[in-house]
């Protein structure tokens, strides 16, 4: 890996834990404080935090991309949108069958999620990988 792509790793991993750290904040406050069910409180959270993800990785770790803003929102919420499912589908299974917390279910999630979408968004959204 080139010295270009550990920075960019690394901006994304700042931004990712960051917007995480949001997220799993607003979770436990939707569900502990305003007790909202801990998966629809999951999926807002998520989905707030991708929002402010995106603009972070527009900005800052994919900023030599060419495409339009509009066209890499698009295609960072169709990749995201792999993630939310993730999040609905597995964090009961997490919580409901195997017992686990919720938020360290939603952590364990995130995490995988998180790899996921850097490597789609590099190379199939923003397509900079190998550049800037």
């Amino acid at each position: 890996m080139d010295n270009r792509a550990l920075k960019r790793f690394g901006k994304y991993t700042i931004g990712g834990l960051s917007t995480f750290f949001f997220d799993i904040a607003l979770l436990f406050w939707l569900t502990d404080i305003v007790g909202i069910n801990y998966v629809l409180a999951a999926a807002l959270a998520f989905l707030l935090a991708v929002a402010l993800n995106y603009a972070f990785s527009r900005n800052y770790v994919f900023h030599g991309t060419l495409r339009s803003v509009h066209a890499g929102y698009l295609g960072f919420n169709l990749i995201a949108g792999s993630g939310f499912l993730a999040v609905v589908i597995l964090l009961p299974i997490f919580v409901e069958v195997w017992g686990w917390n919720y938020l360290l279910a939603r952590t364990v999630i995130a995490g995988v999620v998180g790899l996921w979408n850097y490597f789609l968004n590099l190379y199939v959204n923003f397509r900079v990988a190998g550049k800037y």
